[in-house]
């Protein structure tokens, strides 16, 4: 299994690219459904999960073709199979998103209950009971979620917690139901509002994403279309934060600021210098950074998959700050393994209380998530001698050729056997 081995001490400099946003990237995979058209996409990110996600719609009969570095045309006109297998969806939660489309389309779906990332419950039962307010009937059995519906038709659904995959999920469902529905304490998400407009771009009537009610007006069929993928929001505060631990200066292109404003506030508070361009982000860190206190919500709140690297952050930063997380139960875990690093961490409940330390020192540490994989990159980066994280895999599924891009703004890091 493929290792990540980062030698610390070098202050990233320079510029790179960033890619599509894989949250984003995966429910407008799954409009394709939503069709018998084409759909063309562009800024694609290529990752583990995408390649999952590819594998998953070609079993169901849509066509994939690749089109250059980062397009893809997804034909449905072949779809003949409305079944997600345990064996194709273990490993990725994302999954689930193909049983709104499916019923609206085919009248049937059976999705296996998904994996991913071990933070959390993160439980479908609001995409289920949205499902069964716009008339399908649903049932899990053997661990499958089996849901009928000759065509859905249009309500008003209050979830009972913000869910992205639940907004989307039911979004992609009403397109095709019969009459409007309502989706209140909808998620504001960046993602939802660019699988919105790739919606509308196949001919979908929806209003509000963005807000915390949408409204969808339910159509006969969706058409072929045209999207390119947002840029991914997640990675680029990412980068941004690499750059501020190890000191470094910093262009990041091809992204925005338009959705980080969280995010941006709190690495100005770390004592970081931002400039936004229309398409570009440029960082210049501090001699020192400055602890910063944050609390995770829902968009546009900061985001629990930034919390990882802050925390990484404040592991050398001056002073000392609590990080709250409100979103996932088990979204600490990589705490021991930054302690094993040197950091100073306390956890008391959902909070953990961080004391900024002198200096890290690099050993052998292992990634538990995605984002916990990207705070020990962080961490690793700033520490001396060398760092060893293992089980990478995780890197893979977000992070579009990471140890390139860090190389490519100086930093040493090499993947290893």
């Amino acid at each position: 299994m493929d290792k990540l081995l980062i030698r610390g001490g070098s202050v990233l400099k320079g510029e790179v690219a960033m890619s599509g946003a894989k949250n984003a990237a995966l429910p407008i995979l799954c409009a394709s459904l939503l069709s018998a058209d084409p759909l063309e996409l562009g800024n694609v990110p290529q990752l583990n999960d995408i390649s999952t996600m590819l594998r998953l719609l070609g079993d169901m009969g849509i066509g994939v073709r690749h089109e250059g570095d980062d397009g893809l045309t997804l034909d449905g006109s072949g779809l003949n199979n409305p079944v997600a297998s345990y064996e194709m969806v273990k490993t990725m939660r994302a999954s689930i998103l193909v049983l709104g489309p499916l019923v609206a389309r085919c009248g049937e779906a059976r999705v296996s209950l998904p994996g991913g990332c071990a933070i959390g419950a993160r439980p479908v039962d609001q995409h289920i009971k949205g499902l069964q307010a716009m008339g399908a009937e649903v049932t899990v059995e053997q661990g499958y979620v089996h849901a009928r519906a000759s065509r859905l038709k249009g309500a008003r659904i209050c979830t009972d917690m913000v869910t992205v995959t639940g907004t989307e999920n039911l979004m992609m469902a009403a397109c095709l139901a019969d009459g409007e529905t309502i989706i209140e304490n909808a998620a504001r998400e960046p993602e939802v509002v660019d699988l919105a407009n790739c919606l509308v771009a196949m001919g979908a009537r929806i209003s509000g994403a963005g807000t915390d009610i949408i409204r969808i007006q339910g159509v006969e069929k969706l058409h072929g279309a045209r999207h390119s993928i947002m840029p991914d929001r997640i990675e680029t505060g990412t980068y941004l934060c690499a750059a501020a631990v190890t000191g470094g200066d910093i262009r990041l292109t091809r992204t925005s600021a338009a959705y980080l404003d969280s995010v941006v506030d709190k690495l100005m508070d770390a004592g970081c210098e931002i400039v936004v361009e229309r398409d570009a982000i440029r960082l210049t860190a501090p001699a020192k950074l400055k602890s910063v206190s944050l609390r995770t919500a829902p968009y546009p709140a900061f985001p629990t998959d930034m919390q990882a690297q802050f925390m990484a952050m404040n592991c050398v930063a001056d002073g000392v700050a609590t990080i709250r997380e409100t979103i996932f139960e088990n979204r600490f875990m990589h705490v021991s393994e930054l302690m094993r690093l040197g950091a100073n961490i306390q956890i008391e409940g959902n909070n953990a209380i961080v004391r900024g330390v002198d200096r890290l020192e690099g050993a052998t540490v292992m990634a538990t998530d995605l984002r916990a994989s990207a705070s020990l990159i962080i961490a690793g980066l700033v520490a001396s001698g060398e760092t060893l994280i293992d089980r990478i895999y995780h890197l893979d599924r977000g992070y579009e050729r990471i140890e390139q891009k860090l190389a490519a703004l100086g930093a040493s890091v090499e993947r290893v056997r």
